[in-house]
């Protein structure tokens, strides 16, 4: 009997630990759970639910781990039987800006729900979450770093530990968070992402904006899906329950005359990122000068509906990523840049508001101001259609020297399948040589990035050494493996600075000393000497410069350096 007293009394207790109220209830919308609440809160939660297990993955930059938060019906937490199950699997990522936490506290709101049953979890969907990617963010707590944001009262903010905006490091990973993200995002593998956010721009009535991943780059057939069937479900679903919602407002003060057009989520930003991998993403991107507790509810409605519309559709939702995952295995051609169809486009019901000027208290100056006594409800061109452009080839395999272990190591984080050669050979492969590019002049996420990209082709001869890699394309991961190793691509590890080293020559010459070698060289390449020659005759400048036509001796002679300027990753064809 005592035992059984005991017993009720721990439930009890757990329970209503379970079932208390968060920061965000006990102050009526005005406060954000810190860290250390929200790790808490689901650590309590997983003492009185076996609906939810709570788990510790990689570290992160600021010295602790992310925690990833799985919720099941029946109690298991394997994602590989998630999948076995025919589960739809959802991942909500929070506070990767933690200065935009709604989805911190409408997440532990919604776990906490499910536990008590307010919410019914369907059997066909299975959820995971991290309560706070951005812990050195979250940790950073201030009041004005979110000077355009109608609160919380506190909040973290957008730089990581390493001042990183970790929305911009899915590919290049310079932070240890990021590195544990690609680590739980393959464990999970989720049919949908969620990635919750808040805006900036414009002045609008709607709380509850969406960035939808690009549709063409899930492939025809599961990205028409999403456009044609579940993404207007949701759409409804949000308005039935009082949040009408459009796409992303991208413009600012230029109004929604020229129409508004969708993202281009590149894989540096999650959404782009998980589309690598036929995941579908979703940024909800509430509105930054709606209250704060607006802003929260419309954030836990927006994953209730997810949920509902993924148990809905989950067999459908399952099937076409299967599809397309089969297809991107065995596709031939992949775009790399992406430019908007301006001659397709839909509509959607914006409701904004009229722009004014009068004058500022600031300045004195005129200043533009949105007058919310003049509401307007009007059909907007949303331009949702984009071209492919840089068209690649997928050769059958890469191949890449071990010595570039730092890119290795994520393609190995990424779960691409690679073998390794058992002994030293001599293979006829193809080679870029970069023939220019450009670099930001000053950095940008701890990077100097490369653009304007140009390339040739060269057909070569490369002896590779035992150990090093080489890359069959017949993977699901052949998009994620395109899109990262040609370096003309918006966010390859070239373009991201991974293969510099190539572009600085390590050898070179004297000119007194290299002069009569030169001559030697032109005695022996009688085709080399009759260029040279030319080349004399229609530059009068190189004419005149000895150096320029040594130089011109040497990079065209057996002693220039083939490394220099050659893109360390090969193209098998055949």
């Amino acid at each position: 009997m005592r035992k059984t007293i005991l017993l009720l009394a721990i439930f009890f207790t757990y329970y209503n630990a379970g079932a208390q109220q968060c920061r965000f209830e006990k102050t009526d919308g005005l406060e954000t759970a810190t860290y250390f609440e929200a790790i808490n809160w689901y650590k309590n939660l997983d003492k009185v639910s076996s609906k939810v297990l709570v788990k510790e993955m990689g570290m992160t930059d600021a010295g602790y781990p992310l925690h990833l938060v799985m919720v099941s019906d029946d109690g298991k937490f394997d994602p590989l039987q998630w999948h076995k199950q025919n589960k739809a699997v959802i991942l909500i990522n929070n506070g990767i800006h933690p200065g935009e936490p709604d989805g911190i506290d409408a997440s532990m709101m919604l776990v906490r729900d499910i536990v008590k049953n307010k919410i019914k979890l369907p059997g066909n969907v299975a959820l995971a979450f991290i309560p706070v990617y951005n812990i050195g963010g979250c940790l950073n707590r201030n009041s004005y770093s979110r000077a355009n944001q109608n609160g919380p009262k506190e909040y973290g903010f957008r730089g990581n530990a390493q001042n990183l905006d970790l929305n911009r490091d899915f590919t290049k990973s310079d932070s240890k968070n990021a590195k544990s993200f690609a680590q739980i995002y393959h464990f999970v593998d989720p049919d949908i992402l969620i990635d919750n956010h808040v805006s900036d721009g414009a002045d609008y009535q709607h709380t509850m904006t969406i960035l939808t991943t690009q549709y063409n780059k899930l492939g025809a057939e599961l990205g028409g899906w999403l456009k044609n069937k579940f993404e207007p479900q949701l759409y409804k679903s949000m308005a039935d329950k009082g949040w009408d919602m459009v796409p992303y407002v991208s413009f600012e003060t230029a109004g929604p005359e020229k129409g508004m057009v969708m993202f281009y989520d590149s894989p540096r930003y999650s959404s782009g990122y998980t589309t690598l991998f036929q995941t579908i993403g979703f940024m909800p991107e509430t509105h930054m000068l709606k209250p704060y507790k607006q802003r929260v509810l419309s954030t836990y409605s927006f994953s209730e509906t997810m949920i509902e519309k993924a148990s809905l559709n989950a067999k459908e939702l399952i099937a076409e990523r299967k599809k397309a995952r089969q297809q991107v295995s065995a596709q031939k051609s992949f775009a790399l840049k992406w430019n908007v169809d301006t001659s397709k486009y839909s509509y959607v019901t914006f409701k904004g508001y009229e722009q004014a000027y009068k004058p500022s208290d600031a300045t004195g100056l005129s200043r533009m101001y949105y007058d919310r006594t003049k509401p307007f409800t009007k059909q907007v061109r949303f331009f949702d259609t984009f071209k492919p452009n840089d068209i690649i080839e997928a050769p059958k395999a890469y191949i890449i020297p071990q010595g570039w272990w730092t890119v290795i190591d994520l393609l190995k984080l990424n779960g691409v399948q690679m073998q390794r050669f058992t002994k030293d050979t001599i293979i006829d492969v193809q080679a870029y040589h970069i023939d220019d590019y450009k670099s930001y002049p000053k950095p940008y996420e701890k990077h100097h990035k490369n653009m304007a990209v140009k390339t040739s082709v060269m057909n070569q001869q490369v002896r590779f050494l035992k150990g090093d890699y080489i890359i069959w394309l017949n993977q699901p991961a052949n998009r994620y493996l395109v899109e990262m190793l040609e370096p003309t691509g918006d966010d390859s590890f070239f373009s991201w600075n991974f293969f510099d080293a190539v572009l600085q020559q390590k050898e070179g010459y004297s000119d007194y000393r290299w002069d009569d070698l030169a001559a030697e060289v032109l005695k022996n390449n009688p085709g080399l000497k009759a260029k040279l020659e030319e080349k004399k005759k229609t530059d009068e400048k190189f004419a005149a410069n000895e150096s320029a036509q040594l130089n011109f001796i040497y990079i065209n002679s057996p002693y220039y350096e083939p490394s220099h300027n050659r893109y360390p990753v090969y193209r098998l064809n055949y």
